[in-house]
């Protein structure tokens, strides 16, 4: 009977219906195949979304919105080129960095595209092509769910349950994002000097550069005070999700003054646009997940992989696998909600640490909103560069390369992950 909805859901997505409703549609399919009474939709919908650590999600997204509206880009965007602006690829290392000091206010790939895209897209297609633009910016939009805060990060946190905390978590893809940044800015660097892009911005001058980094400060400063402090204990991560909201809105307000109380409505309407997708994938989910438990899925998945192998290492790669191919066929919101439940509880009966299979799970499905067909963030690149989607995929490959390329290095050496979660005590 699960296969049924499983199969349901599958080939109704496949369809073009938007997989909150697939899902839905295939766990309605499985409470009436399984004769539960119907009262279980909504009474599993409400407890999946009824979750204070879940209201991390759209604060977060809220405190991008309003960092967007206070024109921080300009800010970073200025730090960022009086940094590494005159060197083969400069502005496409600026928009590197700019994504990276972005990632760590946003929190999600698709907020950091859009800040990114409407703001240098007018400058790069001066020295670049469009393609190639389009490129860098998805692939720096890319670090946004890698570098903490993570909206993935609390997602899967929050499916895991109390194996992994979204503390450790946030640790564990700092020195990962960091040699992200600093991978993507080698290949923006070689590929401009192949192709002979010119160089751009002004040489380096400290005095600038102290100057900039003035002006970027409190901005800079955000990051620090947010996960510094959900790491150290101080408050949770919802807690710190409403004190980048309040931060945010202090900088736009009275830093910046670019943010209007007339721009309040239009931030909140696009975070409860995009946290209600979310919300609505949670919620549906949890009664797929409520018919896989009752249905002893996880304890058959867990007995079929062990009779394939007693090796976690041999898991780990059957996983990750599995999940390129997942990432390149489903939104990895759903795939985290459909899919954590399932393997991180078989990942403990192999004795694989959750705070490792939790980043190498996280961090694959990341690498999915950047390989077709459903590469999310193609879509919204094309969406505000209008270049064909073929070629925009073409100039990412290398990039996403880079990211694969670092995913093998994780698995192959778990310290890059572990290291500085276990130095803080996680």
């Amino acid at each position: 009977m699960t296969w049924i909805a499983i199969g349901l859901f599958l080939g109704l997505a496949l369809l073009g219906m938007p997989l909150a409703f697939s899902i839905g549609v295939g766990a309605l399919a499985g409470i009436w195949l399984l004769d539960f009474d119907w009262v279980v939709l909504p009474q599993r919908m409400m407890h999946a979304v009824n979750s204070f650590p879940l209201m991390a999600i759209p604060l977060f997204m809220l405190a991008g919105e309003l960092m967007v509206r206070a024109g921080i880009m300009d800010r970073l965007i200025s730090f960022a080129n009086s940094m590494v602006g005159r060197v083969h690829g400069g502005l496409a290392h600026v928009t590197i960095t700019s994504g990276t000091i972005f990632a760590s206010v946003s929190g999600a790939a698709v907020a950091s595209a859009s800040a990114m895209g409407s703001t240098l897209v007018p400058s790069m297609r001066k020295y670049y092509p469009d393609a190639y633009s389009s490129a860098v910016i998805t692939a720096a939009a890319n670090l946004g769910p890698v570098i903490p805060p993570s909206n993935a990060m609390i997602v899967y946190a929050l499916m895991a349950g109390s194996s992994v905390s979204v503390g450790g978590l946030f640790l564990s893809g700092i020195v990962p994002g960091i040699l992200l940044a600093i991978s993507f800015m080698g290949i923006a660097s070689w590929i401009s000097w192949r192709r002979g892009y010119p160089l751009t911005g002004k040489k380096f001058n400290l005095r600038n550069v102290l100057q900039q980094a003035r002006q970027a400060i409190v901005i800079i400063l955000m990051p620090v005070i947010v996960v510094g402090g959900i790491v150290g204990g101080v408050f949770t991560a919802t807690e710190g999700a409403a004190i980048a909201v309040v931060y945010s809105a202090f900088i736009g307000f009275f830093v910046t003054r670019q943010l209007k109380i007339a721009d309040l409505p239009a931030c909140f309407f696009k975070a409860a646009v995009t946290s209600s997708m979310v919300g609505a994938l949670i919620a549906f989910a949890s009664v797929m997940t409520f018919i896989f438990t009752i249905e002893m899925v996880p304890v058959m998945l867990s007995q079929f992989i062990q009779s394939l192998t007693a090796d976690p290492m041999t898991f780990i790669l059957l996983t990750m696998a599995l999940l390129i191919v997942v990432g390149m066929l489903i939104e990895s919101n759903a795939a985290y909600i459909m899919l954590v439940p399932l393997f991180a509880p078989v990942a403990l009966t192999y004795g694989i640490d959750p705070l490792y299979f939790g980043f190498l799970f996280m961090y694959n499905l990341v690498v999915g909103m950047m390989t077709p067909p459903v590469g999310v963030l193609y879509f919204v690149m094309c969406g505000i560069t209008k270049v064909p989607m073929a070629q925009l995929v073409k100039e990412s490959l290398p990039f996403v390369a880079c990211q694969f390329l670092l995913l093998a290095l994780c698995i192959v050496f778990p310290s890059i992950v572990t290291g500085l979660p276990r130095l803080m005590g996680y």
